[in-house]
C-alpha cells in the first residue's frame, strides 16, 4: 500500500481559537487523528471525517507509551491514511516531536510539521506578562521541571544567564525547584507566578515572591497543568493579586 502523511500538530495553549489556520486545514484533511489528553477538545469538530483515537500523555497519570504511539502513526500511514497527531502547544517544544518525526522519517514517511502557539508564551501573556522586555531582561529560556533521567538542571548557569524562566512540567517539584533555585544564588525578592490551564475558562495563578511560590501554589490549590515564570518581567503581570503582593513583600 501507498504511504500517506502524517502531521505533527501544536494544537495551542488549550483556547481552540490560538490555533492556527494551518493546523485546521490539516485536521479537516485528515483520516484518522491522535489526540493527546491535554488537547481542548473543540478543536475535533475541524476533523468531523476522521476517526478519533486518544493518544493520552500526562506527567503522573497512566499514560500511552511513546513506542506505542510511534509504530502506531507508522502503521496507520503504511496502510494509506491521512494522519494528524495533535498536541498540546507546539510539537517540537517538551511535546515529543522530534521523536516522532523521526519514528516517521525512519521508515520513510512522509511528515509535515506544524507548529503551534506554546503554553510558555501564552499562560504569561493572559495575565500580561511578556516573557522578554528589554528593560528587564535579553530573553528567555524554557526549561522542564521534570527531567528523563532525574538529574537536577544546573540552576546556577540558568540564573547566571539573566532570562526570564519559564517552567514546563514542575509543579509536582516546586518545592525542590525553588529550592535549588534559592540555593544557587536567585534572590528570594524575585518575583515568580504559577499559571494553571493557561488562556481557559478555568486559568487560575497565584504571583509572589519566588520564595513564597511553594505555599502560594498550596493555599490556593494549584495543580498541573501550569507553567512557572521567574523574573522581573512577572511586575508587569495585570493580574489583580499583584500589588497585594508587591506591598507584601516590601
Amino acid at each position: 500500500m501507498s504511504k500517506a502523511k502524517v502531521f505533527l500538530i501544536g494544537a495551542g495553549p488549550g483556547d481552540p481559537g490560538l490555533i492556527t489556520l494551518k493546523a485546521i486545514k490539516a485536521l479537516e484533511a485528515a483520516n484518522v487523528v491522535l489526540v493527546d489528553d491535554l488537547v481542548n477538545r473543540d478543536l475535533l469538530k475541524h476533523a468531523p471525517n476522521a476517526r478519533i483515537v486518544e493518544v493520552g500523555k500526562r506527567g503522573g497519570c497512566k499514560s500511552t507509551p511513546q513506542h506505542f504511539i510511534n509504530k502506531l502513526m507508522v502503521s496507520l500511514a503504511e496502510q494509506g491514511e491521512t494522519v494528524a497527531r495533535l498536541k498540546g502547544g507546539d510539537p517540537f517544544l517538551f511535546g515529543r516531536g522530534g521523536e516522532e518525526m523521526q519514528a516517521l522519517r525512519n521508515q520513510g514517511i512522509d511528515v509535515e510539521i506544524i507548529p503551534g502557539i506554546t503554553s510558555g508564551i501564552a499562560a504569561p501573556a493572559s495575565i500580561g506578562i511578556p516573557v522578554t522586555h528589554r528593560e528587564f531582561t535579553h530573553g528567555v529560556t524554557f526549561v522542564t521541571g521534570h527531567t528523563q533521567d532525574g538529574n537536577p538542571l544546573n540552576w546556577r548557569a540558568l540564573i547566571d544567564g539573566g532570562t526570564t524562566l519559564v517552567i514546563y512540567m514542575g509543579m509536582n517539584h516546586l518545592a525542590k525547584i525553588v529550592q535549588d533555585l534559592l540555593a544557587a544564588g536567585l534572590p528570594a525578592s524575585t518575583f515568580a507566578a504559577a499559571i494553571q490551564q493557561g488562556t481557559l475558562a478555568g486559568q487560575r495563578q497565584v504571583i509572589c515572591p519566588v520564595a513564597m511560590l511553594p505555599m502560594a501554589v498550596r493555599q490556593e490549590g494549584l495543580a498541573s497543568p501550569a507553567i512557572i515564570v521567574v523574573g522581573d518581567v512577572v511586575k508587569l503581570s495585570s493580574c489583580s493579586g499583584l500589588i497585594d503582593a508587591l506591598a507584601a513583600a516590601a
